[in-house]
């Protein structure tokens, strides 16, 4: 089986015999149903791809879609002209990076459909060059757009050149609606929407498909995909890594799985990674590993967001649609391009309760922001993490409560701004990685156990304070009788209360009893 791994290109995947899930039917829906749309979702989900197969049908390429749903449904095979607007190659580093690649794309569409008038805007060319095109033809065009977000989300640190790009982009996909009568048919992508992003202000036409529950599946792989496709290369995987095939469907599922565009909507698995996993049969984090969050890690330091709060805060539609607040709240930004997922809605008050897709991004994201939430030392995070499990799983409960008073001494770090805050969200990290070897529970509401952790043979029970006392958070295990939850276990119970000093910005003090 040959695995499209890379290839954007449908006809190319058709002609050379990849594998295809065939999503056509839901392209056949939006191609009937409806004339603009807009798709966002995150990256390497297949959006290139989708927006290929949609050029393939408009050229009328029909032999391309032999077997598949559309090729039963469509009788006409008309050919239309089309302008495809790639934008994700360019790199955005100065307001004349956006115009270069507009103009570029112009010129070639010019060069085919000549206008009648030359115009001097971007935005003016675009609607003579549609004109032009339907008066050629004497059909209506159809607009592909292909991340259209990319040089926003490459200024998300510099105002002044994002104010620049929406600008720029917002006159130049206005002309979309005041050129209604020649457009066919108009599909944009991106991974960030477009609710209250002002580039499309003036372009209200556009139907969001994004979060309806039709459409959830139209990139990535279902479970039923996965069964109806893969099957045979499932198990080939199975056996090169001596598992059953329903112990490796659990760690396919558990690894790639998750995603949920929607509220009890089905999940989603990531097709880069599964891809890859059938391909080369090793289990590896294949999406996480082809780009680093390093930008939303920014915006996570730049709010002084609270980690912990990133699976707790429930968000309105509006504010999981827009991505104009992420100077206040970073989570409509981690959702949009895939490192949080729908985990629950709150019909009541109409809220979403977000929460990491699948082992893969949860591992990957934590452990790739643990450099810019612990103190630097020599050993790196995972080091670290490595020595403190050894310690939790034997019963030396002492060793790895020094070793963390080792870390922040010997720590080279500034604490910015929130003081309290940083040390909360360093602890989150060092326990959410602790929590990938060993079970971690923890709690932040008052009342609760800060951290529990357990092992086959000990349980650990932590309270945490900041510019009190290791007596002080000791005396709180023992007041809110944290040990009776585990009442009638036969394992050792270690209750431990730390303290953290503001002033020192380190572990001051903590006992063990």
């Amino acid at each position: 089986m040959k695995y499209p791994i890379g290839i954007q290109n449908f006809e190319n995947l058709r002609r050379e015999g990849y594998v295809y899930v065939d999503k056509t039917a839901l392209l056949w829906k939006i191609i009937t149903e409806g004339k603009y749309y807009f798709l966002s979702r995150p990256r390497r989900f297949g959006k290139s791809l989708l927006i290929s197969t949609l050029e393939a049908y408009f050229e009328g390429k029909h032999e391309l879609f032999n077997g598949l749903y559309i090729g039963a449904k469509e009788t006409e095979w008309l050919s239309y002209p089309i302008l495809h607007l790639d934008l994700n190659t360019e790199k955005y580093d100065s307001p004349e990076a956006l115009q270069d690649i507009l103009d570029r794309s112009l010129r070639q569409w010019e060069m085919a459909y000549p206008p009648v008038m030359k115009e001097k805007t971007l935005a003016g060319r675009f609607e003579s060059v549609m004109r032009a095109a339907k008066e050629k033809t004497g059909r209506q065009v159809v607009v592909l757009v292909d991340e259209y977000d990319k040089p926003l989300l490459q200024a998300i640190d510099n105002e002044v050149l994002q104010t620049e790009y929406r600008n720029t982009l917002k006159a130049f996909y206005g002309a979309l609606k005041s050129c209604d009568k020649y457009i066919k048919f108009a599909f944009l992508t991106g991974v960030t929407k477009f609710g209250k992003v002002s580039v499309f202000s003036d372009l209200n036409n556009l139907i969001d498909i994004s979060m309806l529950p039709q459409f959830t599946a139209i990139c990535g792989i279902t479970e039923e995909e996965l069964l109806c496709n893969f099957h045979s290369s499932v198990t080939e995987l199975a056996d090169t890594n001596n598992m059953t095939v329903e112990e490796c469907y659990m760690r396919l599922k558990d690894d790639f799985d998750g995603y949920h565009f929607d509220v009890g909507a089905q999940g989603i698995y990531n097709p880069f990674s599964l891809l890859n996993t059938l391909s080369y049969k090793v289990f590896r984090d294949y999406w996480f590993e082809t780009g680093t969050p390093s930008f939303l890690v920014q915006q996570l330091q730049k709010t002084e967001y609270p980690l912990d709060m990133m699976t707790e805060e429930e968000l309105t539609a509006d504010t999981l649609n827009s991505i104009d607040i992420m100077d206040e709240n970073p989570l409509p930004l981690l959702y949009q391009s895939g490192y949080l997922t729908i985990t629950g809605y709150d019909k009541e008050f109409a809220t979403y309760r977000l929460g990491f897709p699948n082992r893969e991004v949860r591992e990957g994201f934590i452990k790739y922001i643990a450099p810019f939430y612990t103190p630097k030392n020599r050993e790196k995070p995972l080091m670290f993490i490595r020595s403190f499990v050894n310690d939790v799983r034997n019963g030396n409960p002492e060793g790895f409560m020094h070793r963390m008073q080792q870390l922040f001494a010997r720590g080279d770090y500034q604490v910015m701004g929130d003081q309290e805050l940083y040390f909360q969200n360093c602890m989150y990290v060092i326990f959410t990685m602790l929590g990938f070897y060993v079970e971690v529970e923890r709690h932040t509401t008052d009342g609760r156990m800060d951290v529990v952790v357990q092992t086959r043979d000990y349980v650990y029970i932590m309270e945490l304070k900041i510019d009190q006392s290791a007596e002080t958070a000791l005396q709180q295990i023992e007041e809110k009788c944290y040990a009776e939850a585990f009442s009638g276990d036969t394992r050792v119970i270690y209750k431990i209360g730390v303290n953290f000093s503001t002033s020192t910005k380190r572990l001051e003090d903590y006992l063990i009893k």
